[in-house]
């Protein structure tokens, strides 16, 4: 993964985020993707198609952690990390499940992000 990593600290941040955005597209179609077309599979075949997957997650989570962290802190990358699998999770939800959002998921999703953009100002005026 060298070949993302540029040695600006603007281009490591664009790339800490490029590979989070990425690598959680790959691990929610690893946890959510059969539900949509693997209802025939059996379990153990489910399983290995999502562990193929999420290999492919980590290869790109793991760069993505190891580029942002001194930049931000632990607990900074994993509310980066929480925040973009809630955005990339809705979009995953009604456009490849086809689900709808009603409005008591509206509520839920409204405070859990909350609950994650209340560390959001630290993190920005700390790093950007």
């Amino acid at each position: 993964m060298q070949c993302l990593c540029f040695t600006t600290p603007a281009s490591n941040l664009m790339n800490t985020l490029l590979l989070l955005v990425i690598s959680n597209v790959f691990m929610t179609f690893a946890w959510y993707g059969h539900l949509q077309y693997g209802h025939a599979w059996p379990l153990w075949k489910a399983i290995l198609v999502s562990w193929g997957i999420a290999l492919f997650e980590y290869c790109l989570a793991e760069p993505a952690n190891r580029l942002g962290y001194g930049r931000f802190t632990g607990f900074q990358l994993k509310i980066i990390q929480e925040i973009i699998t809630l955005l990339v999770f809705i979009m995953f939800a009604v456009m490849f499940l086809k689900e709808k959002i009603t409005w008591n998921y509206v509520v839920a999703i409204f405070f859990l992000g909350m609950a994650a953009f209340s560390h959001l100002p630290s993190i920005l005026t700390r790093h950007l």
